[in-house]
């Protein structure tokens, strides 16, 4: 069967940056998803749609395709007041935010200052070139379940 929209597609994969660090894997050996409903990158999905299970390949996914160009205009000073415990920040944490449309945003702080904060509201991987080494490990269809859902159901149905 090949990969096609409404199709659960289990895989393996290693995710790597240009430098050919490890940025991700799948951790307990496989990684399923439901094809054609966004749940991975653009240029990942457009990749894998038209192969099978058993079929193994290497994707390289611009920025574009993936999380994004970065965007400056998603860097901020907020005043450390708007947060509850000052103490806790440093560079590298991670908060969740509201971004300007209501949206909920992970921001990462940047810089801290006396005063202020600097925290980047792009992906952590906005401007990544991503490479991707994949093994397809099955392909089947959805059921009417989880197409509705929007995501693959684990054994014994859905847990939500």
């Amino acid at each position: 069967m090949q990969i096609g929209d409404q199709k659960v597609v289990v895989l393996h994969y290693t995710l790597t940056d240009n430098e050919g660090r490890v940025i991700d894997k799948s951790d307990d050996g496989s990684f399923a998803y439901l094809h054609g409903a966004r749940n991975i990158i653009p240029g990942l999905e457009n990749a894998l749609t038209g192969k099978s299970a058993g079929d193994e390949l290497k994707v390289s996914v611009s920025p574009e395709d993936a999380y994004g160009t970065r965007d400056d205009s998603m860097l901020q000073q907020v005043p450390k007041t708007m947060f509850e415990d000052s103490s806790q920040i440093a560079v590298g944490t991670q908060f969740h935010a509201q971004g300007p449309n209501g949206e909920m945003l992970v921001v990462t702080v940047m810089e801290v200052h006396d005063e202020h904060v600097v925290v980047d509201g792009n992906h952590p991987l906005a401007g990544v070139d991503l490479n991707f080494d994949v093994k397809i490990v099955e392909v089947r269809e959805a059921s009417e379940e989880e197409v509705e859902h929007g995501h693959v159901h684990g054994p014994g149905g859905h847990h939500h």
